[in-house]
């Protein structure tokens, strides 16, 4: 099982639909040395007939107490860096005091 650790800031995305608020979800970013090991055991699962929808990877995560599975999703990235989207739900954010802007540690499991 590789483990991978970074520290990124946590930023929001908020959805339209016809001009009106969709809903917000929050994500960290995964680049640079991380994305690549990411990319590349996305593409040797491919390889292997595993892999899953999206070309996502499913992954345990921990920030500070808290500890979760989710599932990482790549992010097409205009200068071809690999570059993969890690979301954070709400009870994790309130339970790790985190708000939009602030630095969070993350080691991810995959």
């Amino acid at each position: 099982m590789e483990h991978l650790s970074f520290t990124g800031p946590l930023w929001r995305w908020t959805g339209t639909t016809n001009g009106k608020s969709a809903g917000s979800w929050h994500f960290l970013t995964i680049d640079g040395e991380n994305g690549d090991a990411l990319t590349a055991t996305a593409l040797m699962r491919r390889l292997e007939g595993l892999g899953r929808g999206w070309g996502s990877l499913q992954v345990r995560v921990t920030v500070g107490e808290t500890q979760w599975q989710t599932s990482v999703f790549p992010q097409k990235n205009p200068a071809g860096q690999a570059t993969w989207l890690l979301p954070v739900k709400l009870a994790v954010r309130k339970a790790e005091a985190l708000a939009e802007g602030d630095p969070v540690a993350v080691s991810l499991e995959l």
